[in-house]
């Protein structure tokens, strides 16, 4: 196997109160995140707060200021307007708007057994997609302006989808627990869902304190860093749990969790190093849609490498410390 460090010998158990500081930092942050996002403060995207979003392009080119100023005469100048680069795209522009979209209207349809189905659509919602584009076409008349797409969300809609994502990061992390309650131990089940549950709310917390827009990108990067981390700690445990039983009678229990981490250091590093190096290679070449994807991943492998070292880790030798146990 490819060593690019060798046989260190770093005590990072000796810096867990440190570490645990700088944590306890990064948690908070992310608990602040967390709570203003459930009360909708947080800067949120269109999934959450409703609104509408359009994507089209020019027949020549057109700035982003231009463009502004045109939707800035129909009361909608702080709009979102991301220039959209690459293959296929030239002159294009994705615009994205806020907006509250209480009413709805019923829409009728019939499922395959016949029964009758009704969903509520998002009228205003429709309207603001238009109003977009009027803006556009009625300022550029000389600048043929095409429509690609259109999404509309209402603010009920938002307000799932918030729910359902905190749904699905809460379960993601129990489901964590009872995995490594099973293949481990309980104690490493509590502390691996510790370390996870740092990862994400810490890239939540430096999300909003860059003040970037909070999505539904975002939301899916944070459950994949989620299992990332994970995948970290698991490496780090297995060690763990080999040396334990090898070297529990003939050292202590920090200095055997520090051998551990620093046998698995080199491997660490090679997979965070590999995983970063694809992750930039989207943020750079992926285009606008892509990038606060690609961040939150970016952030989440930094963050899910150093919390596998220093704080999955130190939370077992502490709980070892003050409620010792015998191991198997």
């Amino acid at each position: 196997m490819m060593r690019i460090i060798k046989e260190t010998n770093i005590n990072f158990i000796g810096s867990r109160k440190f570490s645990f500081m700088f944590s306890g930092l990064l948690f908070s942050l992310g608990v602040l995140a967390f709570v203003l996002i459930i009360i909708g403060e947080a800067n949120l995207g269109i999934d959450f707060t409703g609104g509408a979003e359009i994507i089209g392009s020019f027949e020549n080119p057109v700035s982003v200021d231009e463009l502004r100023n045109a939707l800035s005469e129909v009361g909608h100048g702080k709009a979102k307007i991301q220039s959209i680069t690459g293959e296929g795209f030239e002159n294009s522009f994705m615009i994205r708007v806020q907006g509250s979209i209480e009413s709805a209207i019923p829409e009728t349809t019939f499922a395959e057994d016949g029964n009758i189905v009704v969903n509520m659509v998002a009228a205003e919602g429709d309207e603001l997609g238009d109003l977009l584009k009027d803006a556009i076409t009625s300022k550029f008349k000389e600048n043929k302006f095409t429509l690609d797409s259109t999404n509309n969300i209402s603010a009920k809609v938002g307000e799932k989808l918030t729910g359902d994502a905190i749904k699905a990061i809460v379960f993601a992390l129990l489901g964590i627990l009872i995995y490594i309650w099973i293949r481990f131990d309980f104690r490493f089940g509590v502390a691996a869902t510790i370390a996870t549950f740092h990862d994400v709310l810490a890239v939540l917390g430096i999300y909003f304190l860059l003040n970037r827009e909070i999505s539904l990108l975002v939301i899916t990067a944070l459950l994949t860093l989620a299992g990332y981390s994970l995948t970290d700690t698991v490496v780090v445990f297995d060690r763990i749990r080999e040396n334990l039983k090898q070297f529990r009678k003939r050292t202590d229990y920090p200095s055997t969790i520090n051998m551990s981490i620093n046998e698995v250091l080199s491997r660490t590093i090679i997979t965070s190093i590999t995983t970063l190096s694809v992750v930039l290679t989207i943020m750079v070449f992926g285009g606008e849609v892509l990038f606060d994807f690609a961040l939150a991943l970016a952030m989440g492998i930094l963050v899910g490498t150093y919390s596998s070292v220093f704080v999955a880790s130190p939370v077992l030798v502490e709980w070892e410390t003050r409620a010792p146990k015998r191991v198997k």
